[in-house]
């Protein structure tokens, strides 16, 4: 039983920040008392007066991702209109009086119990070494790929969709985001591609079926691997598409085009130029690469998670990942030796990926804790909402670098989109038809 005075305490440090802020935030005490706004489409629920005692001496994300992760508060509802909100209170600078009262009933409160961590990530060895890579990476997806599958496309495309219209449905915007990438890429039927990071060989497999190269995946997932594998040979497309089981730092040859989609985050900012030079290197002359990637939104923000342990995603999600401004993508880029062609930002893009990744992920809680645990299930959560609120207030970005290696390319943007309709809708059974090359070359954009 949990004494009444605790209770009361608590109220009263609800009662305090909303008169120092002008904010309330619904809450369930641990014994149904509710208070705040009944209007909010989410309620946090509060089980001990520790967790409380937590969040007011340590109010970081590590911390709240925690506590809710282990089951001390729950969310129900909107996670999403509750981080907004709480990003919101963040944002008053309290007065000094109040910061103190509030931290002397703090240490009023009573203090939760120690609790083994085994979820967090553990790595060894020097940093971004390709042994230490490969490990942070296989951190990420040791949940498998049944998780996965519970909340992304059809396609398995983990990264930002392209959307043609903000209640649009996930797989078409799949689709398109796909194609935005091969026709910036500019890939002609016979072509080599590398993808360097192909999680689950959405982009080899597409390129190859729709645009006729040959495709080369890189990953360090061997879990990711072998189901790409499965699922490229299913297609039909085994003699087309390779799926390597390796770092990007081991792969050799030239490749017409080089796609890098959602990889160079786990490079880390201080390997960056190593890691464009590298793709530089295996840029055919005359070729083409792509890279797109999550930046930070402020012009002067630099997030390296190999060198800091008080981040929720550093420590449960993205071990030894790190985010650089756009600006200083762009600038690797070229001075790794790419003519810098186009640049675009796609913030708006992965916030509504996002949201439909969180819907999809909550609406299949009961498989995913199946598939993973109910730890794992509450870091997804609160790692995916807290995304959607990093991308809507512009604290995230992300942006596509095309560049050039001495590559001819059209004068303007128009050949760089995607059409309306696939070709494949347009003339059914386009790919591998006998249709004439030029209505081929025409329906896909490259005349």
């Amino acid at each position: 039983m949990i004494p009444q005075h605790l209770r009361d305490t608590t109220l009263r440090v609800h009662d305090r920040l909303e008169a120092a802020t002008g904010r309330s935030i619904p809450l369930r005490l641990w014994d149904g008392t509710l208070v705040g706004p009944a209007d909010r489409p989410y309620r946090l629920v509060i089980h001990h007066p520790s967790a409380l005692r937590a969040l007011l001496l340590s109010p970081n994300d590590l911390r709240a991702g925690q506590l809710y992760a282990f089951g001390d508060v729950d969310v129900h509802g909107d996670m999403v209109a509750l981080l907004h909100d709480i990003t919101a209170l963040r944002g008053h600078r309290l007065p000094r009086g109040v910061r103190a009262t509030l931290l002397s009933t703090a240490l009023r409160l009573p203090s939760a119990p120690r609790r083994r961590d085994g979820r967090r990530a553990r790595l060894a060895g020097s940093r971004h070494s390709i042994d230490r890579d490969r490990a942070a990476v296989q951190f990420h997806y040791d949940l498998g790929n049944d998780f996965f599958q519970l909340f992304l496309d059809q396609r398995l495309v983990y990264s930002c969709a392209y959307f043609a219209a903000p209640d649009e449905p996930l797989d078409p915007a799949q689709e398109r985001k796909l194609d935005l990438v091969c026709r910036k890429l500019r890939l002609q039927p016979g072509e080599r591609l590398l993808d360097v990071g192909c999680g689950w060989g959405a982009l080899v497999a597409h390129a190859a079926e729709r645009y006729g190269v040959t495709a080369v995946g890189v990953t360090v997932s061997a879990r990711q691997a072998e189901l790409a594998r499965e699922r490229i040979a299913r297609a039909g497309l085994a003699a087309r598409v390779t799926i390597l089981l390796a770092d990007y730092r081991e792969v050799e040859g030239t490749f017409d085009a080089v796609a890098s989609v959602g990889m160079f985050e786990h490079v880390g900012p201080d390997h960056l130029a190593a890691y464009f030079a590298t793709c530089f290197r295996l840029t055919a002359r005359g070729g083409r690469f792509l890279n797109h990637g999550i930046t930070t939104g402020r012009r002067a923000a630099t997030v390296d998670f190999s060198r800091q342990d008080r981040s929720f995603a550093a420590r449960y999600v993205f071990p030894d990942g790190g985010l650089v401004p756009a600006w200083t993508a762009v600038r690797h880029v070229q001075e790794a030796g790419f003519e810098v062609v186009d640049l675009e930002q796609l913030r708006s893009h992965y916030a509504l990926t996002l949201r439909r990744w969180l819907e999809r992920l909550e609406s299949n809680r009961e498989a995913a804790v199946g598939a993973a645990s109910e730890v794992d299930y509450r870091v997804w959560r609160a790692y995916l909402a807290a995304s959607v609120v990093g991308f809507e207030t512009g604290d995230l970005g992300v942006v596509q670098v095309l560049g050039s290696k001495g590559a001819a390319l059209p004068l303007g943007r128009s050949w760089m989109l995607p059409p309306a309709r696939r070709a494949a809708d347009v003339m059914p059974g386009v790919v591998g038809s006998t249709a004439p090359a030029d209505e081929l070359r025409r329906l896909r954009g490259w005349s």
